[in-house]
């Protein structure tokens, strides 16, 4: 477990996006609710990638992309933005949905 969060209700589904509270951010949902599709290729070699490349589209090892914030059905571990799970973009679950990204808002 991380840090000493206030045990919530389990309530094995997808919630309604603003059911909570948002983060420091102002942002909703973040972790556990869906696994959110990100638009970066997965590598395992994370910690060698270029920071001029974020979205990584310079990697040749896989098309697979990245999911991010674990699911209602995944363990607490998984529910961090910082783990990093993948898939083939193809894929479809109940339980993954995406993440809107806003870029360009302080230029």
């Amino acid at each position: 477990m991380y840090g000493n969060p206030v045990k919530g209700v389990h309530r094995e589904k997808t919630t309604r996006v603003g059911s909570f509270k948002p983060n420091k951010f102002g942002l909703y949902d973040m972790h556990g609710n869906v696994w959110q599709w990100c638009q970066d290729l997965y590598t395992e070699h994370y910690e060698n990638l270029n920071p001029t490349d974020p979205l990584n589209i310079n990697i040749t090892d896989g098309t697979a992309h990245v999911l991010r914030g674990g699911s209602w059905g995944s363990t607490p571990g998984y529910c961090r933005s910082a783990f990093r799970y993948y898939d083939s973009p193809d894929y479809r679950r109940y339980n993954i949905g995406f993440r809107v990204v806003v870029s360009g808002l302080d230029e």
